[in-house]
């Protein structure tokens, strides 16, 4: 029951900050009003939803969006997925340890299922201080600004192998220049995180080939990277905000989509709407947990240094918690009757090379380098 309220109380709040403009401190009240009552009815169907999946260690389905009522300050956090995916998790794990840490002090409030906007929209708002933090994949960061235009080189295609490969690149020289590129935008940013390798979806057919995707709608990121990905694989991308892909697919206005397996299932249930899913890993997909620069400013030396341990400790945490839902989506996505396709991942890296000429791409050749030497090894 305290989780229905909590999610309720969710709604209300983002209502309310809207109206005002954003408060890094958490309302304490709730309007017994009809329009809660139906935030209410909605978060137990959500919840009822959620509660039939299968839950691995670490999941955040059953916790309460909101932080402690006690903590003096409370970071709003926005994200696409609900709070059964590893987003949310990766959140909760970063509450417990700030908590545990500031003795109570500070806390996360996390605002699951684009209630406060698409990607886009909340690395904006964290950028002018009215969202204190956001976990988003790289997506969007490319077109963010100027200074993080380097940022599409992590969305080539094929370009890490494993997950080893990947934490050794972005939590190392690369990931840290990447992240620092953030600097003078209004946003910090506090780590890599992961949102996992993503697999393509689709209402029509098994598709097991490349040429297989010929003709379909497939709806990405809007990522110049991405879309010019399975442009080559003969597919016509269609940019399009994640809150939107249920009823788009529903209603056939897609035909398909690309997500990693804990996306597609625990965050957005898009398995009720997609028969058939290829597991062909085109991209490893991380994200990123970022602060708005305003908010980070204005804690004490002590609490930001609490803050950045407990993103880090977090990071990893949520790194296992996604690896762990990915194999347990897959498992119940065969049980629930979704047709899974494996592949020859040599034919589908042969059919993105294209992508890698690709000079209107812009891809930064230096840090392309930098990163195949790790890659390669």
């Amino acid at each position: 029951m305290k989780k229905f309220i909590s999610l309720a109380l969710v709604a209300a709040m983002t209502a309310s900050l809207a109206a005002c403009g954003g408060s890094s401190t958490a309302t304490t009240t709730a309007a017994a009003d009809a329009e809660t009552e139906a935030a209410a009815t909605e978060s137990k169907e959500a919840a009822a939803g959620e509660a039939a999946m299968t839950q691995v260690e670490g999941s955040a389905a059953d916790e309460d969006p909101l932080g402690s009522a006690d903590a003096k300050i409370h970071f709003k956090a926005g994200i696409t997925g609900s709070m059964s995916g590893a987003y949310a998790a990766g959140l909760v794990a970063l509450r417990n340890h700030l908590e545990e840490m500031s003795n109570g002090e500070m806390t996360v409030d996390i605002y699951p299922s684009s209630a406060l906007g698409n990607e886009s929209d909340m690395l904006d708002a964290v950028s002018m201080g009215t969202q204190d933090m956001i976990v988003t994949s790289t997506g969007p960061i490319p077109a963010f600004a100027n200074a993080t235009a380097n940022w599409g080189v992590l969305d080539l295609p094929y370009l890490f192998p494993t997950y080893e490969t990947a934490y050794e690149v972005l939590d190392g020289e690369v990931g840290q220049f990447l992240l620092g590129e953030f600097e003078g935008t209004g946003v910090k940013a506090l780590g890599f995180w992961e949102n996992g390798y993503r697999c393509t979806t689709n209402s029509k057919k098994e598709i097991v080939h490349p040429d297989d995707l010929k003709g379909m709608k497939i709806r990405t990121m809007e990522n110049k990277v991405h879309m010019a990905t399975y442009t080559v694989l003969g597919a016509t991308p269609t940019a399009m905000a994640m809150g939107e892909v249920f009823s788009a697919l529903q209603q056939g206005t897609i035909d398909g989509q690309e997500n990693p397996f804990s996306i597609t299932y625990y965050a957005n249930k898009l398995h009720e709407v997609q028969p058939y899913m290829t597991e062909n890993n085109v991209f490893y997909s991380p994200s990123v947990l970022a602060i708005s620069q305003d908010v980070f400013d204005g804690l004490t030396e002590d609490q930001q240094k609490i803050l950045v341990e407990a993103a880090d400790l977090a990071k990893d945490e949520q790194r296992q918690i996604e690896q762990r839902m990915a194999v347990q989506a897959r498992k119940d996505m065969e049980a629930y009757g979704i047709v899974i396709s494996d592949i020859d991942q040599d034919e589908w890296i042969e059919a993105t090379k294209p992508v890698y000429e690709d000079s209107s791409l812009g891809i930064d050749a230096d840090l392309l380098a930098k990163i195949q030497a790790v890659t390669n090894k």
